[in-house]
């Protein structure tokens, strides 16, 4: 937790993929400090003519590198989400050559109630996260 949905277009091979999908969670856990193993991850590839993205009359130039990533996640403090902004920008730079016009980034938030990591437990609202956290 936080679930992150990434969408691309199809053509990325197995190692960008890989590269793409470990640094959004390098900078999730930096911006979010949650541990590493909070790994949920969705990639969906998508056809040129089923992948639209303008930029809002911004003027932000898109090339066949963008990427939208969702991000379902607990209710973030303002600077956290600006951290996460910033921090994925960067490190899709430095790792995969993607730069930040190519970069769109959606939040939604929910509450702890909403999450059920398996088993048809409520963990957050039972408590059971926090005995398997490291240092607790």
């Amino acid at each position: 937790m936080p679930l992150m949905k990434i969408h691309v277009l199809k053509g990325r091979t197995s190692a960008e993929i890989e590269q793409l999908l470990d640094g959004i969670h390098q900078a999730m856990v930096t911006a979010f400090k949650v541990p590493e193993r909070d790994l949920y991850q969705i990639l969906n590839e998508h056809e040129p003519a089923h992948f639209r993205a303008l930029d809002t009359g911004l003027d932000i130039p898109r090339t066949d590198k963008f990427i939208m990533v969702e991000v379902v996640t607990r209710p973030r403090s303002q600077t956290e989400k600006i951290q996460f902004y910033e921090g994925l920008c960067q490190v899709l730079h430095e790792r995969c050559d993607i730069g930040s016009s190519d970069v769109m980034i959606s939040m939604v938030e929910n509450t702890d109630e909403d999450w059920s990591f398996g088993l048809g437990r409520a963990q957050f609202l039972l408590g059971d996260l926090a005995t398997h956290r490291p240092g607790k």
